[in-house]
């Protein structure tokens, strides 16, 4: 291990008592986003020619109107129509709890449990005197769902409300930015700390807890969302193997992990060894970081999202990997969004023609694995300003000093 550069060298209880709430001025979305969030559906309804769009219980729902419903097999939702006000539907013995969860408060058609909920989905609309035409359908609604309304009548045509929903979501406000921001500071502050704790023979649930129970002391009061952690070969299999094995000295360590702060999500990569890296080491690590920084760089505004996993693509296979997702390679995208959903709208990939705009949120993780020997990812996130790419957090300045310790 590294000590010097924060590899090693303390203790679980040592670090997590260094760690503070991060989030006491840290606010969430007000009411009057949700209106601005709204507004701007509204407009591409219009626009499109939809008259209304249905929202499901879920990120969709929470986006547009700040209520926050777990979806299950009983339909609760929304209806947006192009012009007026929200409305909901659900379960009659939940009216009481769901207007609890409004940010924004609006008419509620309910049904008991043996009435059709679709049937009064559609008495809802016949409501709002939308008759007929185009009506969006939350491209996340489960298939009953839509199958039960599209059963009984054939007076409209349903659309997927992706050009709607993906179409507001994917460009992040400067509150939204700011959440994602904190969300990241916190988890590369855990990546930091989880570093030092290293030893031999520490296994992975152990690291795993401790980046957990970090999380929850930096003030993801839900702690982390997700961890990933592989020593090794297993550093080679982008998302975990069965039977991980614990640390020994001189393996490859990837740590993937993230939190989530008023439902928006940090997903930080770092990879390093412990010990002292090989030349073979050294040389993949540094050729992950090339390609890291070359999908940022081509990251300009108006070009397709497509052109950054090319980038990264390109430069991979003239030093000899793939080509394209052939392994020894990068088997995946390049990034994806990431908002409300750890994986969301526009992705970094070869068939996303998306052109790149202002207030769109990536991760770049364009990981190398190498079967039989180990794997490199180096994840960090920006966002699009009207300059172009900004980071979140700056990415991992070397393999020996991975947080950059001591770099001005």
């Amino acid at each position: 291990m590294n000590s010097n550069y924060g590899i090693g060298g303390s203790t679980a209880a040592v670090e997590l008592d260094k760690l503070k709430d991060m989030c006491a001025d840290l606010r969430g979305i007000d009411g009057s986003e949700y209106q601005q969030r709204i507004a701007r559906a509204q407009a591409i309804m219009q626009a499109q020619g939809i008259a209304a769009i249905y929202l499901n219980a879920g990120n969709n729902l929470a986006y547009f109107t700040g209520t926050h419903w777990y979806p299950s097999e009983r339909m609760v939702g929304a209806i947006l129509p192009a012009t007026g006000k929200v409305e909901y539907i659900a379960p009659y013995f939940e009216l009481d709890t769901l207007t609890q969860y409004m940010a924004v408060p609006g008419k509620v058609h309910t049904w008991h449990e043996h009435i059709s909920p679709y049937q009064t989905f559609l008495d809802a609309l016949v409501s709002l005197n939308i008759h007929e035409g185009n009506v969006g359908l939350d491209e996340a609604t489960p298939f009953f769902i839509a199958n039960g309304i599209a059963q009984l009548t054939q007076s409209y045509q349903w659309l997927d409300a992706k050009p709607v929903t993906a179409g507001c979501r994917m460009h992040k406000s400067r509150q939204e930015i700011a959440i994602l921001q904190r969300a990241k500071d916190i988890t590369l502050i855990v990546q930091q700390a989880a570093a030092r704790i290293l030893h031999p023979g520490i296994t992975v649930t152990e690291v795993e807890q401790f980046i957990d129970a970090a999380h929850r002391r930096l003030g993801a009061s839900q702690g982390s969302y997700f961890c990933i952690v592989l020593f090794g070969e297993d550093t080679a299999y982008p998302h975990g193997v069965a039977k991980p094995k614990s640390l020994d000295t001189n393996d490859m360590v990837l740590i993937d992990t993230g939190c989530e702060l008023y439902g928006y999500h940090s997903d930080i990569t770092r990879t390093y060894v412990f010990g002292q890296p090989n030349d073979r080491q050294r040389q993949v690590w540094e050729h992950e970081k090339q390609a890291q920084l070359m999908a940022f760089n081509a990251a300009q505004l108006d070009r397709p999202c497509a052109q950054v996993d090319q980038a990264a693509r390109s430069y991979l296979a003239s030093v000899g990997y793939g080509p394209e997702y052939q392994l020894p390679g990068l088997p995946h995208r390049t990034g994806h969004g990431i908002g409300l959903d750890i994986h969301e709208w526009p992705y970094l990939v070869g068939n996303d023609a998306t052109p790149l705009t202002k207030g769109m949120c990536f991760s770049n993780e364009p990981m190398l694995c190498i079967p039989g020997e180990f794997g490199v990812r180096l994840e960090d996130h920006f966002y699009m300003t009207d300059d172009g790419p900004q980071w979140f957090t700056q990415p991992s300045h070397s393999i020996d000093n991975p947080f950059g310790y001591g770099v001005e």
